[in-house]
């Protein structure tokens, strides 16, 4: 009977090691370089002088700005030096290859090398990168790049405050128009009060383990059980709302951004709930199962995400708070189930077996 276990043990870790590898080197590829949080607030106030058909939003936490073009009409972005960097119209999506914030914007830091051909000065080369008529991307104006906060915010970095006013110029045909924006410094969240509730929810989880008696044992598994179906469906709904964040709309963007890039976390929140299910119909190795889908939940859909408890502005739609008290309740259920249902194996290894007649 213990070979059994310790084979099945063996195999759903195997399986569960080989699926976090298989899916995670994704996740890199949802939005490139999306935060987990950041500590400055970018909002647009959209296009001027307005423009109908012409539509303007922040997604990806303020990382990137996403321009939609139904005007039927060709408008460009233009780059740093005044150069044309983006064009969107009905024939698709283009990129000048000659402009520098082609490969700048590449990444979040701006950091990308320039090649030979990056001249703001030159004719364009329009290079077609996608259909449609939205565009998503970094832009340094709307960011806020440098490793430490303005000197007003190191000032006072308890109290909110205006870093910028900024904007993008656009060109429709002939006329210059341009989207304008915020970027605001929001004071950062109390993180040992976050860690500290967090902390003693776990104590309380686990504390369940320590009912092992038969009777109140049976009832502490279904509260368990019940405990990690609330955490995993927590965990499915976090990356849901990364991906509506990310600018993804109706069901069919949501589903294509969760496989594309969050199937590590999806699968997580999923496999807790189906292991919360199997404790609460009181199954053989419920334990197990609670401890191991406990464990990949406090990990990887938990611990991955804790960064909102140190940061102001989360990569959801939803306010801050929401976000870090669906970090909460993952971490709780998580490190609470793992360490309730290793005490309760624990506690039945050293029960003697019934004796035979």
């Amino acid at each position: 009977m213990i070979r059994t276990l310790l084979a099945r043990a063996a195999l759903v870790a195997a399986g569960a090691c080989a699926a976090t590898l298989l899916t995670a080197a994704p996740a890199a590829a949802h939005g490139a370089d999306a935060p987990d949080g950041t500590d400055y607030r970018t909002r647009t106030s959209g296009v001027a002088p307005a423009r109908a058909g012409l539509a303007v939003r922040v997604v990806e936490a303020g990382a990137r700005l996403e321009l939609t073009n139904r005007t039927g009409r060709a408008i460009e972005v233009i780059g740093y030096s005044g150069e044309p960097y983006l064009r969107i119209g009905p024939d698709g999506v283009f990129e000048n290859s000659r402009s520098p914030a082609t490969y700048l914007n590449r990444t979040i830091a701006g950091d990308t090398t320039l090649p030979a051909e990056a001249d703001p000065a030159a004719p364009p080369s329009w290079r077609r990168i996608a259909d449609g008529t939205t565009v998503r991307w970094h832009d340094q104006r709307a960011l806020w790049r440098e490793s430490t906060p303005p000197d007003a915010v190191r000032a006072a970095p308890e109290r909110e405050q205006r870093v910028r006013d900024w904007t993008v110029p656009l060109r429709d045909g002939d006329d210059p128009v341009q989207i304008v924006g915020t970027l605001d410094w929001v004071p950062r969240p109390d993180t040992y009060t976050w860690w500290a509730v967090t902390i003693v929810g776990v104590l309380v989880v686990g504390a369940l383990g320590l009912l092992a008696a038969a009777q109140a044992g049976s009832r502490a598994l279904a509260v368990l059980g019940a405990l990690l179906v609330a955490g995993g469906a927590v965990a499915v709904l976090y990356p849901v709302g990364r991906e509506l964040d990310a600018g993804a709309q109706g069901v069919g963007g949501v589903l294509v951004g969760l496989l594309a890039g969050q199937v590590w976390s999806l699968l997580t929140g999923l496999g807790a709930i189906a292991a919360g299910c199997y404790a609460l119909a009181r199954r053989p190795a419920a334990d197990f199962a609670v401890a191991l889908a406990g464990a990949c939940l406090a990990l990887l859909a938990g611990v991955a995400n804790a960064a909102v408890f140190n940061r102001s502005v989360a990569p959801l739609p939803w306010p801050a708070e929401i976000a870090r008290i669906m970090v909460a309740v993952v971490l709780i259920t998580g490190a609470g189930a793992t360490a309730a249902g290793v005490l309760r194996l624990h506690a039945a290894s050293r029960t003697p077996a019934p004796a035979r007649t």
